[in-house]
């Protein structure tokens, strides 16, 4: 069967017509119909969403992968909050193929927020006032229907749809008890997915699942948030079926009958390939199978695959494998050369612009900031288990891109798309490594040589830090006009580095590599909207260093934050002025964040003076929708910064599961933490390796004591997963400089001493 985002990719050109009429209709409804969920011995149908069993128990499609951040459990809830069941009786089931699990949110996050019926009682068709950008992206997004979990998107994209979905479904059941007892459907309540009628009849959804497939829902509306009883209430974690028992397993953590166990060695530099191999000589370890050579599919290092019977021995051989390695044909690449070039390239762009940098004069500002290679470094390692058996083959994966995973995953096998499972299992974290598919390819391949049997390939963690797709470095130089009173009357950034979107479409649509850049370079992507009201320009330079890029927690955001609220902190120390009070005023436009920061003030105590030896920096950002603030204490230890709290106030729209959101700010905040005083890749002669000294993880006596909150707001959520990881290391940053009068403009912060000292 031709997809639909297939037929949309293979009809460009040759349909002008057709498109012309497509674009002219609304976008089609997300809710789907039976038909998107087929119905099973076990469960039937109601929309592409939803299931009822015949116990009525409720199973929900579930498109988004589970890494910890909880979705599962807020998406149970805005299914609980409709349907009127108890979040606890939801189970999770992996989505199939149809386009209406394409996540929206991810394209929509960029752009303003268009007027929704969040907590309002509308009808749940009403017409909404959406700018033509919002119409463009739900008409083609919806129609190419790509699965992602990335760019902290997910309750945005599932906000309205998965709430319609239930809300839906709740009517066609209600309207079912009507026909069943003859009586008003407004006579009728529903508690805990139960029907009953004051004249006393009564009846569980399983008993009416399969009248209500076959019945029209008639007007739909939406609970008003007056009448929420499951949004914004704590909640236990939802089940997931994936998992045959509970807590859930993580993909790791699967056995199967028969199941084979790979580890896999990879080619030390980036682009080599693979030369002889000792093959008799591995093949004689102990418990090892068979080896298999590994293609580099979806942007795959050259590799080989040990095959034993168990993850030890195959971890064991796989290490003692003798092999030849040829390096790339274009040869190598150095981090410290790429960093060089991207601040001569930032530097440059600011030239160009006319900015006078080696001389600003006394009304002018400028600094010149950097970021270095990250690795990802999620606990799970980087694995995923196959079989093909029969011409059907099935994959057990933590992915956060289950549409791309699943055609790779065909094309590997040889089979029909239609003829792949996929289990999206729960990730061990991944912070964006698992928007990446290469493993899934290898999986397949290594399954094509194992007679049917499952086999589970494993990354050691070594070849999961030589073989990432990291966060890329990047520089940028920041100037600002300031009047005679210290204020900016201008503001602008001019930046260099790797674009991650570019890279990534590229190694999952190879038909659509990038000629060209695009305008979300790794620096570009995250500064649409600066949150002041200052005049200012942003210009990035996008390059391509040879050096695998790709998605990570915060995402550009990171190199964005740390640049612009550090060099907003210069700003008001330059003009004598509290920082706090500072940013305040060039947010008088800006009610809202400028809540944001007089709850932070409030809760950490902003203007209580300090012990000795102890000194606090602030931060400022907004990224998907969402808006957080911090404030970070530190003091000197042996010469090293030691972080001893942080206090954070956010502002995520509505908050639908309040511990969920609690978790991934102090989640956030710690990864960003490790990254901001640890986080850096060297790469030299095209081999990655962490630097010398690296500790990628504060231990639980060096951690600092967090504190969360969040404003109350009555928007629609915004994203929460990757806000608070940018923001921790400007405000560490600005703490070391009222405390020490040093000011750190590249990343990690452990470099101390190599900063600038400011009277």
């Amino acid at each position: 069967m031709m997809r639909r985002r297939t037929a949309l990719l293979s009809g460009v050109g040759v349909a002008s017509a057709w498109v012309v009429g497509w674009g002219l209709l609304p976008p089609r409804s997300r809710v789907g119909d039976a038909q998107a969920w087929p119905n099973t011995g076990e469960a039937i149908a109601l929309n592409g969403w939803i299931k009822i069993t015949a116990q009525g128990q409720v199973k929900l499609a579930m498109p988004r992968c589970e890494m910890g951040q909880g979705i599962h459990t807020a998406l149970s809830m805005l299914v609980a909050e409709e349907l009127e069941v108890p979040v606890h009786g939801i189970e999770c089931v992996s989505a199939g193929l149809d386009t209406i699990y394409g996540n929206l949110g991810v394209l929509l996050a960029p752009l303003p927020r268009a007027a929704s019926a969040a907590s309002e009682a509308e009808t749940a068709d009403a017409p909404k006032h959406v700018s033509w950008q919002h119409w463009l992206v739900h008409k083609g997004a919806r129609e190419w229907g790509l699965q992602l979990t990335t760019g902290s998107s997910s309750m945005m994209d599932a906000w309205e749809d998965l709430r319609l979905a239930a809300a839906t479904a709740r009517a066609q059941l209600l309207r079912a008890a009507s026909l069943r007892w003859h009586q008003a459907v407004d006579e009728l309540v529903v508690n805990q997915g139960v029907i009953t009628h004051p004249v006393g009849a009564q009846a569980h959804y399983g008993e009416l699942a399969a009248t209500a497939a076959l019945t029209r829902p008639g007007e739909v509306r939406l609970k008003p948030a007056a009448q929420w009883r499951v949004i914004g209430r704590p909640r236990a974690p939802s089940r997931a079926s994936t998992a045959p028992r509970w807590p859930p397993q993580f993909g790791m953590d699967l056995r199967l009958p028969g199941m084979l166990y790979a580890s896999v060695r990879h080619a030390p530099s980036f682009g080599a390939s693979l030369g002889e191999v000792a093959w008799d000589a591995v093949l004689r370890a102990p418990g090892v199978e068979r080896v298999v050579r590994l293609g580099t599919h979806a942007g795959a290092t050259a590799a080989v695959a040990v095959v034993a019977r168990s993850t030890w021995h195959a971890l064991r051989a796989a290490r003692g494998l003798q092999a030849a390695w040829r390096p790339a044909a274009e040869g190598t690449v150095n981090s410290d050369h790429i960093v060089a070039r991207l601040q001569a390239q930032a530097l440059q762009s600011a030239q160009l612009a006319g900015v006078p940098w080696r001389d600003p004069g006394p009304n002018h500002h400028m600094a010149l900031y950097t970021l270095p290679y990250a690795a990802h470094l999620p606990l799970e390692p980087t694995q995923a288990t196959a079989k093909l058996q029969d011409g059907r083959l099935t994959v057990w994966a933590p992915t956060q891109s289950p549409t791309t995973a699943r055609t790779l995953a065909a094309l590997v096998a040889g089979v029909r798309e239609d003829d792949v499972v996929l289990n999206v299992m729960p990730a061990g974290g991944s912070f964006g490594r698992r928007m990446e598919i290469e493993v899934i390819g290898q999986a397949v391949r290594v399954a094509l040589e194992t007679q049917g049997r499952p086999v589970q390939l494993m990354w050691p963690r070594e070849e999961d830090l030589a073989h990432d797709f990291y966060r890329p470095a990047g520089a940028a130089v920041l100037q600002a006009t300031l009047d005679e009173g210290g204020w900016p009357v201008d503001w602008h950034l001019y930046s260099a580095g790797d674009a991650v979107t570019p890279r990534w479409l590229s190694r999952h649509f190879p038909a659509m590599a990038m000629r060209r850049e695009l305008p979300d370079g790794h620096w570009g992507e995250g500064p649409p909207r600066l949150p002041y009201g200052i005049p200012h320009t942003i210009q990035h330079h996008a390059t391509h260093s040879g050096v695998p890029v790709g998605h990570w927690r915060g995402g550009a955001h990171t190199g964005f934050a740390f640049a612009s609220e550090s060099f907003m902190d210069e700003l008001a120390h330059r003009g004598e002025h509290d920082p706090l009070a500072y940013r305040l005023r060039l947010l008088r436009q800006q009610p809202e964040t400028q809540a944001v920061l007089n709850l932070l003030a409030e809760k950490a105590q902003w203007a209580r003076a300090l012990p000795a030896g102890v000194a606090r920096g602030l931060a400022l950002h907004a990224c998907a929708h969402s808006v957080v603030a911090m404030v970070a204490e530190v003091r000197a230890q042996q010469g090293q910064v030691q972080v001893l709290r942080v206090v954070c106030v956010a502002d995520v729209g509505t908050v639908v599961h309040p511990g969920g959101v609690a978790q991934q700010l102090e989640g956030g905040i710690m990864y960003g933490l490790n990254a901001a005083l640890w986080g850096q890749v060297d790469v030299r002669d095209s081999q990655a390796r962490l630097t010398a000294g690296h500790e990628p993880w504060l231990t639980v006596g060096q951690s600092p004591r967090i504190e969360t909150h969040c404003v109350h707001s009555p928007r629609a959520p915004g994203g929460v997963g990757g806000i608070a990881t940018p923001v921790i290391a400007p405000a560490v940053a600005n703490a070391w400089f009222r405390l020490t009068g040093e000011r750190l403009r590249r990343l990690p912060l452990r470099t101390l001493g190599q900063g600038q000292k400011i009277s």
